[in-house]
């Protein structure tokens, strides 16, 4: 998946996008404002953000809000490329154990992912780093 890595361009466009789906963030509780956009084979970018529920577990992360929108716009045989995450807090944001998971689903092992770690710096990495034990059910 080599000839599949995002461009340097590519890269910034898919985390400003992630940015922009921020700003339109549910999160009075916490005020951690999180925005992901995704990009699949296909070309298509699709964005979510965190909505936040006063029960918090029921609180939505915006990985997977990107993730399931982009299944309900393009029906469940997408295939991620890369994903990119944001927050407008100048914090550390690397994607959760379940997000990794619910990524781990529609990518490859070598879907790129992007997010901001402390000091702002954007790190770009695989879902299989950040998952090495990522699992699928059913035959490949």
């Amino acid at each position: 998946m080599a000839g599949n890595k995002l461009s340097a361009q590519e890269a910034k466009a898919l985390c400003s996008r992630a940015a922009a789906a921020a700003e339109n963030s549910y999160s009075p509780y916490s005020r951690f404002r999180v925005g992901a956009a995704v990009l699949l084979q296909s070309g298509e970018t699709v964005a979510g953000t965190n909505v936040e529920n006063a029960s918090y577990r029921l609180t939505s992360c915006a990985e997977q809000a990107a993730i399931a929108s982009a299944v309900a716009q393009f029906g469940p045989g997408i295939r991620i490329r890369a994903v990119a995450v944001a927050n407008l807090n100048g914090a550390a944001s690397v994607p959760c154990g379940a997000c990794r998971q619910t990524i781990w689903e529609f990518a490859d092992a070598e879907a790129q992912v992007f997010y901001p770690a402390a000091g702002g710096v954007m790190v770009e990495t695989t879902i299989c780093e950040l998952l090495p034990a990522g699992f699928r059910l059913g035959p490949e």
